[in-house]
């Protein structure tokens, strides 16, 4: 039998917690400029200027999803409220279980919405690419990464993201040396943005004939991807371009002819590569977009003042600079480095439970 006066105390402070997430998200300047917004969209010759249309078609979407998660909220705490003035009206044994489910799930909800607020960075609400690389050890390193390849994308998948392979360099005899993928969707960067670093695998090795234990290191870098109108002034005679032929898992990305590129930024040592398109054109300007949001990753990490300044990346993909380790054998543990957060269930984080670990990672901040 649950205590009515616990849980009314309990919707009291979370109301408070609501009320305090509606000045975090400014709702009432977000509604006001929403009211600005439409009225502009609605006059004539709104869509002549495509550029400024766009913009703002966007800023009305913002503003729309960011209202409406508010008002779901305020709603459900409508229902836990409702819950317990019937259950108050004697009707306790019909609501209960319902009061029982409904407070955590609330709550979680809650705290979910209150984490977007710490998404205040300039690109955090863009899209985001990551990009995998395998560290020493050949065929072992290289199998880490396929599995970092499908740990983010089933991480995408459970928060409703499009994820699109932008390139993909296949291992020797298995697993994958590189690949670049594209997560779509409102904050993906910015959630992803921590994930950045060496990652480290300890296992009992499937390709080890006498059953020994292995460490494995894979680097993973993420990049806000940039809007067009987004400026950087990138000189042709500092591009190394290359053309290839594209090749992927199974051979389904595969092209007879050379339409990928790899790009390489000679100043800093960048490259980028994009084989998804099968135009080349198509593929440059995907690299080139990749290229610009590599070096302003860069800069904003590095606190340079301009990208001239970047003198080229040296990320060491192994001992000492790992941000977290996914333990195996001979116990199973996942731990961040940075944070201290764990968990020993690594069957569910290698399907993409990331939750934990990205939000210990964002309220550290």
């Amino acid at each position: 039998m649950i205590i009515l006066d616990e849980y009314k105390a309990r919707l009291s402070r979370l109301e408070s917690a609501l009320e305090n997430l509606r000045g975090a998200l400014k709702i009432d300047e977000v509604e006001r400029q929403l009211e600005k917004d439409e009225a502009e969209s609605a006059k004539d010759g709104f869509w002549e200027d495509m550029e400024r249309s766009q913009k703002v078609s966007q800023a009305i979407k913002n503003a729309k999803d960011t209202i409406a998660e508010y008002d779901r909220l305020k709603r459900r705490a409508e229902d836990l409220e409702t819950l317990l003035e019937l259950a108050d009206d004697g009707m306790l044994e019909d609501v209960e279980q319902d009061i029982v489910a409904g407070f955590p799930e609330f709550e979680k909800e809650l705290d979910a919405a209150k984490l977007k607020t710490l998404l205040s960075g300039e690109y955090d609400k863009n899209n985001a690419i990551l990009t995998f690389h395998a560290g020493a050890g050949g065929t072992e390193a290289q199998d880490w990464v396929e599995m970092l390849y499908r740990m983010y994308t089933r991480f995408a998948q459970r928060h409703d993201y499009k994820v699109t392979l932008l390139d993909c360099l296949d291992g020797d005899d298995a697993g994958i040396k590189s690949a670049s993928i594209l997560v779509e969707g409102r904050y993906a960067y910015g959630y992803l943005k921590g994930e950045n670093g060496v990652h480290r695998l300890v296992r009992v090795s499937p390709f080890d004939s006498s059953g020994r234990r292995h460490t494995s290191f894979a680097s993973l870098e993420v990049m806000p991807e940039l809007d067009d109108d987004v400026e950087i002034d990138i000189r042709d005679e500092d591009l190394k371009v290359d053309t290839y032929r594209s090749s992927g898992a199974g051979g389904q990305h595969v092209n007879k002819t050379e339409s990928a590129i790899r790009i390489t930024h000679i100043p800093t040592g960048v490259v980028v590569a994009c084989q998804n398109e099968r135009s080349q054109h198509k593929n440059r300007d995907m690299a080139m977009k990749m290229l610009k949001s590599k070096l302003i990753e860069i800069k904003e990490r590095e606190h340079l003042e301009k990208i001239e300044d970047i003198k080229g990346e040296h990320m060491q993909i192994g001992w000492g600079s790992q941000i977290r380790s996914y333990v195996f054998m001979p116990y199973t543990l996942v731990k961040d480095h940075r944070t201290g957060f764990e968990s020993g269930n690594i069957n569910s984080v290698m399907d993409g439970d990331l939750d934990g670990f990205i939000n210990a990672y964002l309220l550290s901040l």
